[in-house]
């Protein structure tokens, strides 16, 4: 797996790790994944032990929205790619004692097959993650974690508790345009505000991290 660039976003504990791909006549190949290389950022500490514990594959119709999703018991941390299509990534931070608390931000991840690089998008623990998608896509993430439905929650992503003053605005404004014509789950709908997850006990699960 050949790294060419990690990049921090606003929140900088998130993070896009550009990886080359080999081209030809043919066509690319690219390693998606490789544990050594990714293990050896060691100015990356959240990343330094990480181990695929789950590999999950997620389609989505145009104008969906998942998320968001957070767990613990055990934490899970999550790699994120796009296969095909085009998705937005939004990660909110949940951790009750930060900085950032309540802070979401977004990023866009095309998957444009004449690029010569692909992209992972890095969400450790602490944080909740979503997307939403602008067309049909197909997504990947690796997890360090199992999933364990008796330990996890949910932030509504259209909460007015949320604060999007880290998002680009026109990148924004395609996320508040869904809010009247998207696809979401019920269980999605149901999401918690911030100041519900606040005063939830398992909120301080997260302090620490």
């Amino acid at each position: 797996m050949k790294i060419i660039s990690i990049q921090p976003l606003a929140l900088p504990q998130i993070l896009v790790i550009q990886y080359k791909r080999f081209s030809d006549e043919r066509g690319y190949f690219t390693e998606t994944f490789n544990k050594k290389d990714i293990c050896s950022l060691n100015n990356i500490s959240s990343l330094t032990k990480f181990s695929i514990k789950q590999s999950n594959e997620s389609f989505s119709h145009k104008n969906t929205i998942r998320g968001l999703h957070f767990q613990w018991n055990p934490f899970m941390g999550k790699l994120v790619r796009t296969v095909y299509g085009h998705m937005v990534d939004v990660v909110l931070d949940i951790r009750p004692n930060s900085e950032t608390f309540g802070k979401a931000i977004l990023y866009d991840m095309p998957a444009n097959q004449s690029d010569s690089f692909s992209e992972l998008i890095w969400v450790p623990p602490g944080f909740a993650h979503g997307n939403f998608f602008l067309e049909e896509t197909l997504i990947e993430y690796y997890c360090d974690g199992t999933y364990n439905p008796g330990g996890e929650m949910g932030i509504f992503p259209f909460s007015s508790e949320i604060d999007w003053s880290l998002v680009d605005s026109q990148l924004y404004a395609q996320f508040a345009a869904l809010k009247t014509k998207c696809l979401m789950s019920p269980k999605d709908k149901k999401g918690l505000d911030l100041t519900e997850w606040k005063k939830n006990a398992n909120s301080n699960l997260f302090s620490k991290l």
